[in-house]
């Protein structure tokens, strides 16, 4: 069979062990999933009311176009409806965005580590993948730019960052956006957005009316709790969407998930809480970092990126016999590290001790 080249060798993306997995493996009844940056507070309440009484007809297609959704987002966001296009989550969005503007001979600049399905996707088109290392956890803006040349189409920004959780501030970006060639396509991936407490970070939906070449993505996975749901939305200039459009598998959101993200949209005082009690829980991790001086960064998403001064494959693997999935450093280009989901204060406290417990008996604490 005639497969893309690109293809052999490739492995496909791993995400965060399952819970039924490790409950069989290790025999246990309760597992606290901490590794897929998921909300421990679920969705709205609202949405779980909707849930126990909907009637929904599934044996017809959904609204490709997404009408009704469409219109409370843009009211939600203050935008036009004809700025918006819906994808299967984020990862649907970023599958669009590399199949329109990434093939053999052009290439695309991104932060590393970072998420990895701008990579993959690229690899997966053919096209040059461009990777400019963190400089301090942030995105080294500088040396971005000077990867960019003529045959550069797509620069990413994620943020904040995953997996670091740090912000480019709105000074920054600014700067940034203006030295960009005006051919070359900005995706600000911003998933983790209505985390973000930060002063330095400002709402970027204006460098979407001010450059005709920025796209805006942000997803319902994170902090609406609508993860298997898969909502992803990009905001962008109505040239950029109409482009980007017939990419777009026709019917890319069910019937189910529309009307649920309208009810979630709705629903902005979970979403208050939501962030205030996370921005809480990283406070108890951020605390115990400091206490036995263990490096950390300094995070505006909904996890924290820390040292443990150990393999972090071992460390993975001891928490999660303990049952705690998290994700190792190593596989995110961050050995020595780990990256935990914000649980909710209850868990955070279990996981510390048990963490600490973990650390002692590897030799990291005295």
């Amino acid at each position: 069979m005639k497969w893309k080249q690109q293809l052999f060798g490739m492995k496909a993306y791993q995400p965060g062990k399952p819970i039924e997995e490790v409950k069989r493996e290790f025999g246990l009844e309760k597992i606290v999933k901490l590794a897929s940056n998921e909300n421990p507070y679920g969705y709205s309440p609202k949405v779980k009311a909707f849930l126990e009484s909907d009637h929904t007809n599934h044996a017809i297609y959904p609204d490709g176009y997404a009408q009704n959704l469409r219109t409370v987002m843009a009211n939600h966001l203050g935008v036009k409806e004809t700025q918006l296009m819906f994808g299967n989550g984020s990862d649907d969005l970023i599958a669009i965005v590399t199949r329109a503007l990434l093939y053999p001979g052009v290439n695309t600049v991104m932060a590393t580590p970072s998420f990895s399905q701008y990579s993959h996707n690229a690899e997966i088109e053919g096209a040059e993948v461009r990777q400019v290392s963190l400089k301090d956890g942030k995105h080294d803006l500088k040396a971005m730019l000077e990867a960019i040349d003529e045959n550069t189409s797509i620069v990413w920004v994620c943020n904040p960052n995953n997996p670091t959780g740090t912000i480019v501030s709105d000074d920054e970006l600014t700067n940034f956006i203006q030295k960009v060639p005006s051919d070359v396509f900005i995706v600000l991936d911003e998933a983790y957005f209505e985390y973000v407490n930060s002063p330095e970070y400002k709402d970027t939906l204006h460098f979407v009316e001010e450059y005709p070449n920025v796209l805006v993505m942000r997803t319902l996975s994170k902090a609406y709790g609508l993860a298997s749901f898969r909502v992803g939305y990009a905001i962008a200039n109505e040239d950029i969407i109409k482009k980007l459009d017939p990419v777009r598998a026709p019917f890319n959101n069910s019937i189910l998930s529309q009307k649920v993200a309208i009810i979630a949209l709705e629903d902005q005082e979970f979403i208050q809480e939501t962030t205030e009690k996370t921005a809480l829980g990283k406070k108890q991790f951020v605390a115990f970092c400091e206490k036995h001086q263990l490096n950390y960064y300094p995070s505006q998403a909904n996890f924290i990126l820390f040292e443990v001064k150990a393999d972090s494959d071992t460390v993975f693997k001891e928490m999660m016999k303990r049952g705690y999935i998290i994700r190792s450093g190593n596989a995110l280009g961050a050995p020595g590290y780990i990256r935990v989901t914000i649980g909710t204060e209850e868990q955070n406290e279990e996981f510390l001790r048990l963490l600490e417990e973990v650390l002692t008996e590897l030799g990291v604490f005295a």
